[in-house]
């Protein structure tokens, strides 16, 4: 009633103006107006909520967008029937007003989504090193997230699209027609439906979660991401490995933390015969009870192999995680090669000669 009556004493007092003006100022003003509406009732909403109510906070930002874009189809929506348009000008606005409430309801879903699994994982707390259940969980949302996140893109879009006569057309003409058109489309699509399938199977099966210490194409690193296509593996020298989704599921790979975080790392030493083997590991039993890295679990020292010139030993140690494992391993190789230097030098491992005299005939 108000735009009526604003259109009618702007017919009589400004004539010259054309309708398409009135139009598209009163589709602005009615835009304008729902924007301020938000803004002034989102600036209400963040004084009355405490900043340390961290959960409503995010719901705020969370919803910014989607209740932005609700409030101002509603707005443009109740304009548009009393705008000054011709049939037709109506008709198309009212089409892309349908269009942006489909893309609405597929970023509302996006947006719960995120919100629900970033809910979920406040639960889960992956900081600390022995917690592969809750590595679990994060692998399983994270990765479910992005495959639903995808589905829920693919779906609006395509809604969006048959709201459009010709694609609508297209359609069933394409789906009439099947044979060789339908085998290109398939084709196209094996990249984008393989990793979404491999997603859902890595989500359920779970062969890798975040934090996992793996051996991929001969490089150790641990699983920093897993997207909905690809899985990034952090090297240990800080390099980025790209890995597709469907590797995890054709081809071997190491899993060095799949049933928990404890790892037995081992040092291999070549010495020489004469090496007390027994000095030795009571050398490694006291250095890894000074050390904060072993776990308490595995200590050992073996004579695995031997060779014309030398012995090999091989240290057994245990560590919490992979990554104390290797430092572990790198303190007690030090440490034994300083004993061995500085308590029994002659066990070095040494190259043998043997010097004949060969006696010259007298003649």
């Amino acid at each position: 009633m108000f735009f009526r009556d604003l259109l009618a004493k702007a017919d009589e007092y400004l004539p010259w103006i054309p309708n398409w003006l009135w139009s598209a100022l009163m589709l602005v003003m009615a835009a304008a107006l729902a924007l301020l509406l938000h803004r002034a009732a989102v600036r209400l909403m963040r004084r009355l909520i405490s900043p340390k109510n961290a959960f409503l906070q995010s719901l705020i930002s969370a919803t910014d967008g989607p209740i932005r874009m609700a409030l101002v189809i509603f707005a443009v929506g109740i304009v548009l029937p009393v705008a000054p348009l011709d049939r037709d000008a109506r008709s198309a606005i009212g089409h892309a007003l349908m269009v942006a409430f489909i893309l609405l309801i597929g970023w509302s879903a996006t947006a719960a989504i995120v919100l629900a699994s970033d809910f979920y994982l406040r639960r889960a707390d992956v900081a600390g090193a022995d917690n592969p259940l809750a590595r679990k969980h994060v692998t399983q949302v994270r990765v479910l997230r992005r495959v639903i996140e995808t589905m829920v893109i693919i779906v609006t879009v395509a809604a969006a699209l048959m709201t459009f006569e010709s694609v609508k057309q297209y359609g069933v003409s394409l789906i009439a027609s099947a044979g060789a058109a339908g085998i290109i489309v398939g084709l196209a699509a094996r990249p984008l439906l393989t990793n979404l399938i491999a997603g859902i199977q890595l989500a359920i099966t779970q062969p890798i979660r975040i934090g996992d210490a793996v051996i991929v194409e001969n490089e150790w690193g641990w699983v920093e991401e897993i997207t909905g296509t690809y899985v990034v593996i952090k090297v240990w020298d800080w390099r980025r490995l790209v890995v597709p989704l469907s590797y995890f599921l054709e081809k071997p790979f190491q899993n060095w933390t799949f049933q928990g975080t404890d790892l037995i790392g081992s040092v291999f030493l070549w010495v020489d015969y004469t090496v007390p083997v027994a000095h030795v590991r009571s050398k490694l039993e006291e250095i890894v009870r000074t050390t904060k890295l072993w776990s308490g679990e595995v200590v050992n020292l073996q004579v695995v192999e031997t060779s014309e010139q030398a012995v090999q030993l091989r240290a057994l140690v245990s560590a919490r995680t992979s990554e104390q494992a290797w430092d572990l391993r790198c303190e007690v190789r030090e440490k034994l090669i300083v004993f061995l230097q500085e308590t029994y030098p002659a066990a070095l491992p040494k190259q043998r000669a043997e010097l004949v005299e060969l006696q010259r005939d007298a003649a």
